[in-house]
């Protein structure tokens, strides 16, 4: 009886409960199963953050005399505070992820910035064209959550579109055998 003990106390120590990122990425799995949707997923989900982290981006940010007395008035924006606690709260969920998360915002960022310059040149907004990006790519996330067996709570469609981008990126690391 006690080596039945000693066998089932080993096979307890060796369970590690499930972390919340690891729980997200399987029900997210199991709700995104859809093979065309899936290719949806890998377009749309980047435009989408991309678009909203344009959209907070050009909010406008107060003038602060202490920063433009320092030279620092032009890299303090709302999306920097936008940058900063998405990465925190993906940091918290899988490190390792949240790097890769930080290498999509400054490509990102780079963009939003070239964008800027195409304004600045006499071209579009920047808020219009991340608004018409948001709306584009809300839509086709929208019609592919529709072509899902299971239908999608609303809820969980909004937690997706926060987690998505981590999620894609998780499939990358996998591939590539990196753990996260």
């Amino acid at each position: 009886m006690s080596r039945k003990s000693g066998s089932q106390k080993r096979k307890q120590i060796k369970e590690v409960p499930k972390r919340e990122v690891d729980r997200c990425f399987e029900t997210f799995d199991q709700h995104y199963q859809h093979p065309i949707n899936r290719v949806i997923q890998w377009i749309a989900l980047p435009v989408f953050t991309f678009a909203v982290l344009g959209l907070v981006w050009m909010v406008p940010f107060p003038e602060l005399a202490f920063l433009k007395k320092h030279g620092y008035d032009t890299f303090v924006n709302w999306g920097s505070f936008f940058i900063a606690g998405m990465v925190y709260y993906y940091l918290r969920l899988a490190p390792t992820l949240s790097y890769a998360m930080l290498l999509t915002v400054g490509v990102f960022s780079f963009f939003i910035v070239q964008l800027e310059y195409v304004e600045q040149g006499g071209g579009p907004a920047v808020w219009v064209v991340c608004a018409c990006l948001l709306m584009t790519s809300l839509l086709v996330l929208y019609i592919g959550k529709g072509m899902e067996k299971h239908a999608v709570p609303f809820r969980s469609f909004l937690r997706f579109l926060v987690m998505g981008p981590l999620w894609l990126w998780h499939f990358v690391f996998r591939k590539l055998n990196i753990p996260y």
